[in-house]
């Protein structure tokens, strides 16, 4: 590759990466922000299913891709419908589940640090059942069953904690919650220290962005 070339490949790179902070920007105009009240409110069931549904369900998607994330609940974008997608990892396809619940958790807990899309520049360590399984419907109202481990487990949980008004500073240690509303009324960034964790003690997941 010659010098003009890699100049070039350098230059569409960051162009590249330009384009997709600025989708990212837009999508998460879309996604409402810590201090709106209705992120505490808990959506109602969902009764009808057709072509306006699966319109919604396309637009959360759009939105939760371009925003980097994982998971989106309909409350973050101001719809009180217990309605979510998800997405964990680039091969699987995107996934929404109408009227979510969980049926049953495990025993054995993990922590992680959490991100959210409606807590711009915050994460905080939470604390989840490792194993899990969800019941719902989907989007042409089918009954739906998820057995769910490791991240997409914590992914389904976070989504459904937004569906009932809960939001991960919610459930973090107290010291991290203080501040991370601290950091969050500000307009700054928070993220829980690094500890060392004894071995057996607990089991630790990576980040998670919903």
């Amino acid at each position: 590759m010659s010098d003009e070339q890699a100049v070039g490949a350098d230059e569409n790179e960051e162009q590249l990466h330009q384009r997709l902070l600025e989708r990212r920007e837009a999508a998460l105009a879309n996604v409402l922000k810590f201090g709106d009240p209705v992120l505490k409110s808990r959506a109602s069931p969902v009764h009808e299913f057709g072509p306006e549904l699966r319109d919604e369900v396309e637009r959360m998607v759009h939105i939760m891709q371009d925003g980097m994330g994982v998971g989106l609940a309909a409350t973050q974008l101001g719809v009180l419908r217990r309605l979510l997608v998800f997405q964990v990892g680039s091969d699987n396809e995107p996934t929404a589940l109408v009227n979510p619940k969980i049926e049953w958790t495990s025993d054995v807990l993990a922590i992680a640090e959490e991100g959210c899309l409606s807590l711009p520049r915050v994460t905080m360590d939470v604390e989840r059942p490792l194993h899990a399984r969800f019941t719902g419907r989907d989007v042409d109202g089918e009954p739906v069953v998820i057995e769910a481990s490791g991240l997409e487990a914590r992914v389904l949980q976070h989504e459904i904690d937004h569906l009932d008004g809960v939001l991960i500073l919610d459930r973090t240690p107290r010291a991290q919650r203080k501040a991370a509303l601290r950091a969050l009324r500000a307009g700054e960034s928070y993220h829980p220290p690094v500890e060392d964790l004894d071995p057996g003690e607990e089991l630790r997941e990576p980040r998670t962005d919903a």
